[in-house]
């Protein structure tokens, strides 16, 4: 459920700011109603070490090799390392840009051989200047014959003439200049190797800063506290001679808040929030079974708004049921299993991400275990045990139990526009609800959903499936369906039953194509049913190509080839999941439902053990 939150403000004298904000830091509730900006410096500070611990990454030891793990430094301790780090990350940057200008220099000059800058100047100095060309070959016998110009014919470089002329050539004749180096060929090759030796010891130094990384993500944590604390001091108001900070509590910690604020002197008013507040946060509270949603919702990034509804459990019940269909077999099932098991076996302790992949694959393996469906064998059927758990209408094999292929497809197929159906029937059911508790009128016009949604259940099964039954009852009750949506959807408490009316009425041609739209929602639970059988098809694909290489020499490749297959099979199975199950609960579900998922995490001042995103 999402719990109710109350708006507190917290007031003090300004000479007791700073113990009002760390006393709201340590009770932890306070989600401010505001958020301005920390100071610059506590940013830049922040950020500068979360751009040198990320640079450290890249010198980290190999976690796969056992090496002792440094004590976390002291702060004094710390700052030598850090300060130190930054200094061979800058100098090795630094360096970096000197090696590759001064590679680039060796290779311009490198054709024209070894020889003296300092000597060339050195002439130029005395009167002798001194200019190299390039020049073709008709370019050079003309500036050899030509008696105004002073020039000597030099080694070719990279097959072309060359020249030393004494003074500058003619802007008429074609030439190429080459200007002289600051310094010379084996100079600069001295320099790549220093440059090469000083960047190598900053290496070595970053790589022993790296291993400190448990002092630079402790140091980070303290900076991340450091920015929030500021952020939140910015975020207090003060005038004459008091300050103070408002927010959002959750009703159920008023208690918690009111002891901290008697202990520590606090003057505070607690409140509603106002109906047109935009900005409360959701605060989610999770039972055992709903809690298991909560590394999916993450995973998302989505979250419902503090005045929409809470679905968990049925997000959780129906991305159960969708996983099973979309994976189908219960041979991957197996697989997801045991790696849960490993995890636990490892780790000694089950997390609620391993959890969920318990209840997924377990619901995988059920749903296997009804189609008949094991790694994509048909031979898995000559097995009693497995035989006996099929459901011969549901059976990917159905010829095995004297059902007929399109029979038992059709049978698939309707089951998942009853699930369907059901899932957007609940849906309207819900938001009905809601209205009801709201003394919203607007939920007749769900009810007109739910009418709607019947019909174009069976309309789907009368055009897709063939089946035989009356049209007239289906479009009579698309039109009452649709009359509800229309008279009842511009309702709203405060709103006179005339006004709503005309509201209604004035977005007809909108809930005339949602009604089309909602046709469309449940032909899209045909996915579950065309996904599932795309992953069978493909695990027999690599089955039948292995089976031809089994009884030769080859037994080894057919062996490989099964292996690749199902894996490869098993990741697409897997992103058709996240494509296609999660779409069903965040689109289609949760639109009839009227959630947009338009929640702003409770995130209270508080002093955090963890980097936060």
């Amino acid at each position: 459920m999402i719990e109710k939150m109350k708006m507190v403000h917290v007031v003090t004298t300004v000479s007791h700011k700073d113990e009002m904000l760390e006393g709201l830091r340590d009770v932890g509730l306070l989600h401010l109603a505001e958020r301005k900006s920390a100071n610059h410096a506590a940013i830049e500070k922040f950020t500068e070490l979360s751009k040198t611990v990320s640079r450290l990454q890249d010198y980290a030891p190999d976690k796969s090799k056992e090496t002792t793990t440094p004590p976390v430094l002291s702060d004094d301790e710390f700052n030598k390392i850090y300060r130190r780090a930054k200094e061979a990350l800058n100098k090795k940057d630094s360096l970096n840009q000197e090696i590759s200008s001064t590679k680039a220099e060796i290779e311009r000059i490198e054709a024209w051989g070894d020889f003296s800058p300092a000597d060339v100047k050195e002439l130029q100095k005395r009167g002798y200047d001194l200019h190299f060309y390039r020049v073709g070959t008709a370019e050079c016998e003309q500036i050899m014959q030509d008696e105004n110009i002073k020039a000597i014919k030099l080694a070719s470089v990279e097959k072309t003439d060359t020249l030393a002329v004494l003074g500058t050539l003619p802007p008429d004749i074609q030439a190429t200049e080459f200007s002289l180096p600051a310094r010379g060929l084996r100079d600069l090759k001295s320099d790549i190797e220093r440059f090469t030796k000083e960047s190598d010891e900053c290496v070595e130094f970053l790589k022993k800063a790296a291993t400190y990384e448990n002092s630079f993500h402790d140091q980070l944590i303290k900076a991340q506290n450091e920015e929030n604390y500021s952020s939140a001091s910015e975020t207090a108001t003060t005038e004459d001679r008091l300050v103070w900070i408002s927010g959002y509590v959750p009703e159920a910690d008023l208690g918690t808040f009111k002891s901290a604020a008697t202990r520590n002197n606090w003057a505070y008013a607690i409140g509603d929030v106002s109906p047109e507040d935009e900005t409360i946060p959701t605060k989610l509270r999770y039972n055992k079974v709903t809690k298991l949603i909560e590394p999916l919702y993450d995973m998302l990034g989505i979250l419902p708004g503090y005045r929409e509804a809470d679905i968990s459990l049925w997000f959780l019940l129906f991305f159960a049921l969708f996983f099973a269909m979309i994976i189908g077999d219960g041979g991957y099932g197996l697989i997801f299993l045991i790696a849960a098991i490993v995890i636990i076996y490892k780790t000694k302790k089950i997390t609620t991400p391993v959890f969920l992949l318990l209840v997924l694959s377990i619901s995988t393996v059920i749903w296997g275990a009804v189609t008949g469906t094991w790694f994509g064998m048909e031979s898995a059927m000559n097995v009693p045990f497995l035989r006996a758990l099929v459901i011969p209408s549901f059976a990917n094999y159905a010829e095995k139990f004297g059902v007929a292929s399109a029979t038992q497809q059709n049978n698939i197929m309707k089951f998942s526009f009853t699930i369907g159906a059901m899932q957007m029937e609940l849906g309207s059911l819900l938001a009905a609800k809601k209205k009801m508790d709201n003394k919203d009128l607007s939920f007749v016009a769900d009810l007109g959903w739910m009418v709607t949604i019947v019909a174009m259940y069976l309309l789907s099964l009368v055009l897709v499936l063939g089946e035989s039954m009356s049209m007239t009852p289906i479009f009579i009750a698309i039109a009452i369906g649709f009359l509800l949506v229309v008279l009842f959807s511009g309702m709203a408490p405060g709103v006179s039953f005339s006004d709503g009316v005309k509201a209604g009425l004035g977005g007809a041609f909108t809930s005339f194509l949602n009604t089309i739209s909602c046709f469309g929602n449940i032909m899209s639970y045909i996915r579950l049913f065309a996904v599932g059988m795309a992953g069978l098809a493909i695990a027999q694909s690599f089955n039948n190509m292995a089976a031809g290489l089994a009884n030769g020499p080859l037994v080894i490749v057919a062996a490989i080839i099964v292996i690749i297959g199902h894996v490869i099979n098993i990741v697409m199975c897997i992103l058709s999941v996240v494509v296609h199950g999660v779409r069903l609960n965040v689109l289609e579900f949760s639109g009839q439902v009227g959630l947009e998922w338009t929640g702003i995490a409770y995130d209270p001042f508080k002093m955090n053990d963890k980097i936060k995103e």
